[in-house]
């Protein structure tokens, strides 16, 4: 009975709180190895107002992939969901603290990421803010930041992972890599800079600093000229895009974007090259045996094998998660959460995995409603 009530309460709470309680800045600045941090990062802390909406529990946020060379302050930009809702705003709308930071690394770092993360604790202790939970969450890389925290770290009382690469980070990178070397046979000459030796784990600055204004553009005029190439390459590439089909160009563009920008960084963060595509068999076109004689190989480094062991989730949850993903994400597919429920069963924590899918095109394409769901499927799994 008195669990029930408590679950009454908390699903009740939301509507309650968001009527009376706004969002102050109560600290930012930045912090460091002092702090626990891997390296200097920035902070910011929100916390409801007035004081007595504080419900006592602090999220901590972890943000997405930002490339190497971007503006000190990208990662701010990711405080706020697509339809524009504030997520510092939401969650002290409903009685939470928030915190998040930028990592002390750009492009891959989720290593990083669960240290800066964990370290924002000694910032809010610093602030004098008393804590009764922490709860870890983020989206994309943060979701795997978030998944990996809960797992290992027994600080959190639970997180929540939205679109996060959480199943198998390898096949994550060789599902980026699979993108490249497929739109490169469909589409060939496109993403040509005229740079010697380059491919698909060979990025040349050039298609960096042109992405914008000559390389985007000009896949997205391939892809609506040449309908069949288009189909082709989805399916054989595996990539989402939903029940609209004019979601094509900005789907392979995103997949594409991330081989571009995250390919070098990720060589050097792991030790060489990650994507392996040596033992692939591509299916899905009107010329599968040509295709596979045809499409380009690369092995993965061993360094790189090895290293990216330290990425993988191991699906052991002594506390809650809740896993939020669009259906048709083309950036990081919703397979993620079948391997992830796998992993869960096969460790015995599918008691404490929640995954709710969302029926709609894009990456992290998630709305207030939606996540303010996952917040009370994370309270009401923390409170049992």
């Amino acid at each position: 009975m008195r669990k029930s009530y408590l679950a009454l309460l908390l699903l009740l709470m939301p509507v309650y709180l968001r009527a009376q309680c706004s969002s102050a800045l109560a600290s930012q600045g930045t912090y460091g190895t002092a702090q626990g941090a891997s390296g200097t990062a920035q902070y910011v802390v929100f916390m409801p107002q007035p004081a007595a909406c504080y419900n006592g529990v602090m999220i901590l946020f972890a943000h997405g992939y930002v490339p190497q060379g971007a503006p000190a302050s990208a990662w701010q930009s990711q405080l706020a969901l697509p339809d524009g809702t504030s997520l510092p705003t939401l969650l002290n709308s409903l009685g939470f603290g928030f915190a998040a930071s930028s990592f002390s690394k750009e492009g891959l770092a989720i290593l990083q990421g669960v240290q800066d993360t964990k370290a924002l604790t000694t910032v809010i202790q610093g602030l004098s803010i008393p804590v009764g939970k922490y709860f870890v969450t983020g989206a994309s890389e943060g979701g795997l930041i978030a998944t990996k925290s809960v797992e290992n770290d027994s600080t959190y009382s639970g997180g929540i992972a939205v679109c996060g690469p959480i199943g198998s980070f390898r096949k994550q990178v060789n599902y980026f890599g699979d993108v490249r070397v497929l739109f490169d046979y469909f589409f060939p000459g496109v993403l040509t800079t005229g740079t010697p030796g380059e491919s698909a784990i060979n990025i040349p600055p050039a298609l960096m600093l042109n992405w914008a204004s000559v390389y985007e553009p000009a896949i997205r005029n391939a892809v609506k000229s040449n309908f069949l190439a288009t189909v082709q390459l989805i399916s054989t590439a595996k990539i989402p895009i939903g029940l609209n089909f004019t979601n094509a160009p900005d789907a392979i563009v995103s997949a594409l974007w991330y081989n571009v920008f995250a390919t070098t960084d990720a060589q050097f963060t792991l030790g060489g090259n990650p994507y392996d595509n040596v033992g692939t068999v591509y299916v899905g076109s009107l010329g599968d045996r040509r295709l596979n004689a045809a499409v380009p190989r690369f092995a993965a480094a061993p360094a790189a094998v090895a290293n990216l062991h330290s990425y993988e989730t191991s699906g052991l949850l002594h506390d809650p998660l809740v896993a939020l993903h669009t259906l048709a994400d083309p950036v990081v597919p919703f397979w993620h959460e079948a391997l992830y429920g796998v992993k869960a069963i096969h460790t015995g924590s599918l008691g404490e995995l929640v995954e709710i899918p969302v029926l709609r095109y894009g990456h992290c394409n998630v709305n207030a409603a939606e996540a303010t769901a996952a917040m009370q499927a994370l309270l009401l799994k923390a409170a049992h």
